[in-house]
């Protein structure tokens, strides 16, 4: 098993790994930082975090070793994820459409993956931030971490050797798009309950009712009935 290069600060994993895949002979890599200063979120947003709280984890895999769709492989990583919280903390944890995982109604982990090719090799770059010891979320109403939300202090090293055995494990695991779909809708934050959603800057209360193949996130709206959407199209204010 491919072990984890742990580094003492710097500015994004998910760039830092970059530069390990042309000199490094294992097929599969990961870095860790506890100080990442320059964090990246999907779609241009930002993922602040105080030095020596949190994780921060980037995993290279080669895409051959992928066995889902790619346009899925978010949402694996997603349910891996949450999985893994699940086992670890012994407390419900969901997946946030598209890409969040919530335990307890806050925002406590977040994946950034990037597809790369190097020496015409091509590469997923798997980002995973999680909030592990930190208690203040200044202007973050809607962030937690690990300790706020369990109570439990976890030792930063020990948790990400853990986690990245959990990953290896099944990252490469075969399912099928149905199974994954199924099992992404029975984990899915807020399904079925009546939500506040921002659409084009109006407010609406709707119901989540399931993602499908595509990606898209398909709710039950008030004013407009069923209706799909993709990121940034619409934002969950709870």
């Amino acid at each position: 098993m491919a072990s984890v290069l742990y580094v003492k600060e710097c500015a994004s994993t998910n760039d830092e790994i970059e530069s390990f895949l042309l000199y490094r002979k294992s097929e599969i890599q990961a870095i860790c930082t506890f100080n990442q200063t320059k964090g990246k979120g999907q779609y241009g947003n930002s993922w602040e975090s105080p030095e020596n709280l949190n994780v921060a984890y980037s995993l290279a895999i080669p895409s051959e070793k992928i066995k889902v769709r790619e346009n899925l492989l978010n949402f694996h990583t997603a349910i891996i994820l949450r999985d893994f919280l699940a086992n670890l903390t012994k407390t419900e944890a969901a997946i946030k459409w598209p890409n969040d995982l919530i335990i307890k109604s806050k925002k406590v982990s977040g994946i950034l993956i990037e597809k790369k090719t190097m020496d015409e090799k091509s590469y997923f770059i798997i980002g995973i931030g999680l909030n592990v010891l930190q208690e203040n979320f200044e202007n973050l109403p809607k962030a937690g971490s690990l300790l706020t939300q369990t109570g439990i202090q976890f030792n930063l090293e020990d948790l990400t050797n853990q986690l990245h055995e959990f990953i290896l494990n099944h990252i490469s695991e075969g399912i099928t798009d149905e199974n994954l779909l199924a099992k992404l809708n029975e984990n899915l934050f807020r399904k079925d309950l009546v939500s506040v959603f921002e659409i084009k800057g109006l407010r609406q209360n709707g119901i989540i009712q399931y993602v499908d193949e595509n990606g898209f996130l398909w709710v039950d709206l008030e004013n407009e009935g069923l209706k799909k959407f993709f990121h940034k199209e619409i934002e969950l204010l709870y």
